[in-house]
């Protein structure tokens, strides 16, 4: 599969101009009391405020949690403000791919909440792309697609990661081919090899989850090397899953015709909670200038463990860790509440 080459979609470890986030704005996220609001909102803080000591952040509020939001946000982020539905900003944000003259185009995928569920309001969301777009000053790329960022992952060569039963969901494209999705990714973001994961994590096929997020399970720290989430626990059903990935992408090669450096990020020790089993993972880190902002779970072997295995992952980048229980509660983590915007060249 060949791109016109007017568009190419940058690594996630290229310089930022900055991070962009969403602020918690209400239903299941903010919860059902004061202490739950107060968990997400001081949850989406920690991350905007870790990031921000290493790039500029801005964090989109709606006009109801201005006066909230500014008791939570460091002084020094800035913020802009929009009607929100939600907070997950990885999947209702723009995709920055970069033209041939350098210059940044802002891919305005259709959201429609994971795939329309009984459960989520998406009006206002399915807007953030262009208010972000227009905010940031790049021009905009529509696509037809429905498509979250949370469902691709590239290495800024023309490799994309995608799942078949996200980009394929009847909820989301019911007329879609693998052919037309590629061609899509082709134009939008330059692909040159498409690599189909059959499936994502099991909590994910959930009533709440995205049916199968790339980004929950593997990533692409630098060319030609995997960073694939691991569960050596057997008890849990991820163990299977994950076992028949990595026996997947072993087989794969990537748009340079390399076979993947496979490293895996093994789970922490705990199992389940109270809705069955978790889909706590590392690999759900968000890379930025110089630093890599990591989940941890309050298991102190596996938090070092994922820790270590990031800063040899990323030379030269400082790795903190926030315990992202929080998010993962709510049905994310660190990477899917943030987007990277890429500096202009």
């Amino acid at each position: 599969m060949n791109s016109s080459g007017t568009v190419s979609w940058p690594a996630e470890t290229e310089p930022h101009e900055r991070l962009w986030l969403a602020f918690p704005t209400g239903g299941y996220t903010l919860g059902e009391t004061d202490a739950d609001a107060h968990e997400a909102r001081r949850m989406w803080a920690d991350v905007a405020a870790a990031a921000a000591d290493f790039e500029p952040v801005t964090v989109v509020v709606d006009p109801s949690q201005v006066e909230v939001a500014s008791t939570y946000l460091r002084d020094d982020i800035e913020t802009v403000v929009a009607p929100l539905d939600d907070a997950w900003m990885r999947d209702m944000g723009p995709t920055w791919v970069r033209a041939d003259s350098g210059g940044l185009n802002a891919v305005d995928w259709v959201f429609n909440g994971w795939g329309a569920p009984a459960w989520a309001t998406w009006g206002k969301d399915s807007l953030i792309a262009q208010t972000v777009a227009a905010t940031a000053g790049t021009p905009v790329m529509t696509s037809l697609l429905v498509n979250e960022g949370g469902a691709i992952h590239g290495d800024g060569q023309g490799t994309v990661l995608v799942t078949e039963t996200v980009q394929l969901d009847k909820g989301r494209n019911p007329y879609a081919t693998k052919a037309r999705v590629e061609a899509e990714l082709a134009r939008t973001l330059g692909a040159r090899k498409v690599i189909w994961l059959p499936r994502g994590l099991t909590r994910d096929y959930e009533e709440f989850g995205t049916r199968g997020h790339v980004d929950m399970v593997a990533t692409i720290p630098s060319p030609g090397t995997l960073l694939l989430h691991a569960q050596p626990d057997s008890r849990h059903p991820d163990h299977l899953v994950m076992r028949e990935l990595k026996e997947f992408l072993e087989e794969q090669t990537d748009a340079s015709g390399r076979r993947f450096e496979i490293v895996e990020l093994p789970a922490p020790s705990v199992l389940t909670d109270d809705e069955g089993p978790v889909d706590y993972n590392y690999v759900n880190h968000v890379v930025v200038n110089g630093g890599v902002i990591a989940c941890a779970f309050g298991d102190a072997e596996a938090d070092d463990r994922a820790a270590g295995i990031l800063a040899d992952a990323y030379p030269g980048r400082r790795v903190v860790s926030l315990d992202a229980r929080p998010l993962f509660a709510r049905g994310g983590g660190i990477h899917c509440i943030t987007q990277q915007q890429p500096a202009t060249r």
